[in-house]
């Protein structure tokens, strides 16, 4: 076997199944499990619009960056980290770029992003 196998069979047992998939511009809701004194847990939501994706495999992550009483906020997230416990997808986004980066310190109408919305030919099943 070699090392690249090996590898490779790590990672497929380290990775988290049920992932849901996401693009670049939507809108996501991240749940993350958070460690408190005496060894309390709770969960803790983070909700906002994913402006980039890198990586592939284990070290896959995103950046969501959301405002928040008047100041932008980024956070990064391994995609298959154990501490996120759900991922929802809230909203769809139709955007032309793989970095959104120019959203960071806009406000108002300026830092919305279009909603994508999925054809009916894509959801509904041929009758037949």
């Amino acid at each position: 076997m070699s090392r690249s196998q090996w590898i490779e069979e790590i990672e497929a047992g380290a990775k988290q199944s049920g992932r849901p998939s996401f693009r670049v511009g939507d809108t996501v809701r991240v749940d993350t499990r958070i460690v408190e004194e005496g060894g309390k847990e709770r969960v803790q939501a983070f909700t906002g619009v994913v402006i980039a994706k890198r990586g592939t495999g284990l070290s896959e992550t995103f950046t969501l960056y959301r405002t928040a009483y008047g100041s932008g906020m980024n956070r990064t997230f391994m995609l298959h980290s154990p501490r996120i416990s759900h991922i929802e997808v809230i909203r769809l986004g139709k955007v032309r770029r793989a970095k959104l980066y120019y959203l960071e310190g806009r406000s108002g109408k300026k830092s919305k992003v279009k909603e994508r919305r999925e054809s009916k030919a894509k959801t509904e099943s041929p009758s037949s």
